[in-house]
């Protein structure tokens, strides 16, 4: 089987497209594209409020200010990261504004490059997800934001769930869940561990060391009602997000937002979505005896990682760096056809342009934005996973496509 891989890296491009999983361009794209969009946006647009934001996390963890206030005069909107995240930024904080923003871009985008480097497939399919998740790393380094790194924590506590290692797993995880929420995702991968009890074991250790840690550098009695404090500033963004009237069309890039503008309906309530959408979640599980095929765990991770963006009213247009990897997965898993192809195209052209002026301002500013368009292909997507997975199609990804195929149930 290992021979077979081997020969194969390239399996359904031919030899004019294999730019498309070739190493050096996935290289080129990732990087070349990240870099130069936070040089252009920090150094000629100044565009700095997102990584001011991230400082003050630190300097007011510092300060003993509270963390979640609207300070005007030194950055707009607030800041909605967890207490933890004053320890991470921290390095990137002390330095000086310019060079701490490009050292912050620059750390996303590489620990998500190995995070995908990581994952067990073949390499060709890691190419294929950096070069054509490339535009999304770009947006978010253009708006030095943070996905990129709840993104690899995701994928890592997936990968080292995935070889027994929970520990590191749980690490990665529990970082993601106390900087910005969207990782407690990863603990879907329960299931997955070969170990449960070490599972509960290190979720329990690691939540301890992150709540403490930054206890460092502020009391105690500070840090907990930062927390507290946290918590409330998320609800009351959370309200703001689904508001049709103040035309907040940035945010809310999700399945309860195409509802929301698409029918105009201002009082729909995201538990009317989030609860059938946890149903079809949690239906995944149904398939339990291939728990331990890596094709059903890659299946899983894709869903695991659209979730949280496509369902969330905080999701915004830099967000989709979390989801577009898993689309770009998914397509590496599938038997190849011309369908398979389109929607694929569709998906990539919609989710990574329809923000831009490739599409047409007029279409980014009439259809893209007022009815979150970004989501649908990524929405659709989920759907046809959970499909796939329930009706166990999972089971025919080609083995060539994988890194490693000697552990099929």
């Amino acid at each position: 089987m290992q021979a077979e891989i081997q020969k194969n890296k390239h399996p359904y491009f031919g030899k004019p497209y294999q730019w498309l999983t070739d190493t050096k361009v996935a290289i080129v794209l990732w990087f070349g594209l990240s870099l130069t969009s936070v040089i252009i946006q920090v150094i000629g647009h100044d565009r700095f409020n997102n990584f001011v934001i991230f400082r003050y996390v630190f300097f007011h963890t510092l300060q003993q200010t509270n963390l979640y206030l609207e300070y005007p005069q030194t950055y707009a909107d607030v800041n909605l990261y967890g207490p933890f995240f004053s320890i991470v930024i921290a390095p990137f904080a002390v330095l000086p504004k310019t060079w701490g923003a490009i050292a912050w871009v620059l750390f996303n985008t590489g620990i998500l490059y190995v995070a995908i480097r990581k994952l067990p497939i073949q390499k060709a399919g890691q190419n294929l997800i950096l070069i054509f998740s490339s535009v999304e790393m770009m947006n978010a380094s253009s708006w030095v934001q943070s996905n990129a790194l709840i993104a690899a924590c995701i994928i890592f506590g997936f990968s080292f769930i995935w070889e027994g290692k929970d520990k590191w797993g749980l690490f990665f995880i529990l970082i993601a869940v106390f900087i910005k929420i969207y990782g407690i995702v990863g603990f879907a991968f329960f299931f997955l561990s070969k170990n449960k009890m070490q599972f509960i074991l290190w979720s329990v250790i690691w939540s301890i060391v992150f709540f403490l840690a930054p206890m460092l550098i502020a009391p105690p009695h500070f840090i907990v009602k930062s927390y507290a404090d946290w918590y409330h500033g998320l609800q009351k963004k959370s309200a703001k997000n689904i508001r049709l009237d103040i035309h907040n069309d940035y945010q809310d890039i999700s399945a309860m937002g195409i509802l929301r503008r698409l029918l105009g309906i201002t009082y729909l309530k995201d538990v009317w979505v989030l609860a059938p959408a946890a149903l079809l979640f949690v239906s995944q599980y149904l398939p339990y005896r291939y728990f331990k095929d890596t094709r059903f765990g890659l299946y899983l991770l894709c869903s695991v990682l659209l979730f949280p963006v496509i369902f969330s009213t905080g999701s915004e247009s830099p967000t989709y760096i979390i989801a577009f990897p898993a689309v770009c997965l998914w397509y590496w898993l599938q038997p190849k056809n011309m369908l398979i192809h389109i929607v694929f195209i569709t998906a990539f052209v919609i989710t990574s342009f329809s923000y831009s002026d490739l599409l047409t301002s007029w279409f980014r500013e009439h259809i893209a934005r007022p009815y979150a368009i970004k989501a649908l292909p990524n929405v659709m997507i989920w759907c046809v996973i959970v499909l796939q997975i329930l009706t166990r199609q999972f089971l025919n990804v080609p083995a060539v496509q994988l890194r490693q195929a000697n552990n099929f149930a």
